[in-house]
């Protein structure tokens, strides 16, 4: 939209009908020397007297032009500018990572759909992690992927969309084949670091066996929970499997009472998906929604309009009194 930056400036629009109105007329003195034979000695001289007080008419394009370029100067000092949509920008106030495991473990499958079709346990994961992330507008979202070690997918970002897809692009097996749960705390810790959000929070999903951290999963918790960082563990698949698909539900629980967090058993999807939204109960999402709007000053249409116009009356009043002159001559 249109608006003015000093709109109080119009209140001069009539100022110079008041100075027409309350200063005296303009008026000059010249010397003269007076004679008795004027008429003969201006009939010598070839001269045509004439009246000894000139009060130049005005025509009626100085009536015109006048008015309105005055109003062009005072509309472009009152600072027109068009005035852009908002542009909004959201200023996070928690920074979340989610860490999934991705060791072979989680291709057991052993998540049922509703239809009763059997998913692999990342593939779960993966499908409920979309509508959570999709819906965490307000708060900086990184990916952490873990296996044999831990590794950075997406770093802190509000860019959502690019971080759904890094982990559509993530495998099984890319991080090796065991689970390190610790080194997937450790390395959120770090990356917390350069982070000035006043919440800090992690989310870990794993089948739980950690088979070969170079920290231990609960010193790694420890520290955290020392770095402000609230941990929530998500255990995934059948508490009761054995063998290398065993869920280690204890130590999962352990790391998140230390640091301030819940446990969460997810045996089915559908579980899962309850899990994310007491998670979204529980971590509100509180952000600040900056805005602004983009201003484009236009004071140099009306001021270009008044110039050309006063440009414009010169040229024709030159081309009229030439005109006249060359009549006479």
């Amino acid at each position: 939209m249109y608006q003015l930056d000093h709109p109080w400036l119009l209140a001069t629009l009539p100022l110079p009908i008041l100075v027409w109105i309350l200063l005296p007329a303009y008026r000059e003195r010249l010397s003269a020397v007076r004679t008795p034979f004027f008429a003969a000695l201006s009939s010598a001289a070839g001269l045509r007297p004439q009246r000894g007080a000139v009060v130049l008419r005005r025509t009626w394009l100085q009536w015109l032009v006048a008015p309105v370029a005055w109003a062009l100067v005072v509309v472009a000092l009152a600072g027109p500018q068009w005035v852009e949509p908002p542009i909004e920008r959201i200023e996070s106030a928690r920074d979340l990572f989610v860490a999934v495991d991705i060791s072979e473990s989680m291709e057991t499958r052993d998540f049922k759909t509703p239809d009763g079709k059997q998913l692999g346990r990342f593939d779960a994961a993966r499908a409920v992690l979309d509508d959570f992330i999709a819906r965490r507008r307000g708060d900086r979202i990184g990916l952490i992927v873990f296996g044999l070690g831990a590794y950075l997918q997406a770093p802190l970002t509000l860019d959502h969309d690019s971080c759904l897809e890094l982990l559509h692009e993530t495998r099984i097996g890319m991080a090796g084949s065991q689970t390190t749960i610790g080194d997937a705390i450790g390395l959120a810790i770090r990356l917390f670091e350069k982070s000035t959000a006043p919440q800090k929070v992690l989310i870990l999903m794993t089948d739980g066996n950690d088979t070969g951290s170079r920290v231990p999963p609960l010193k790694a918790a420890d520290i955290a929970a020392g770095k402000g960082i609230t941990v929530y563990t998500i255990a995934l698949g059948d508490p009761k499997a054995t063998g290398g698909d065993i869920v280690d539900t204890k130590a999962l629980q352990a790391i998140a009472t230390r640091t301030g967090g819940t446990f969460y058993l997810a045996t089915d999807r559908q579980r899962l998906s309850s899990i994310y939204r007491e998670l979204d109960a529980i971590q509100k999402q509180t952000f600040k929604t900056m805005s602004y709007r983009p201003k484009r000053p236009l004071f140099h249409w009306p001021l270009g309009a008044a110039m050309a116009l006063i440009a414009a009356y010169l040229v024709v009043e030159t081309g009229v009194s030439a005109l006249r002159r060359w009549r006479f001559a």
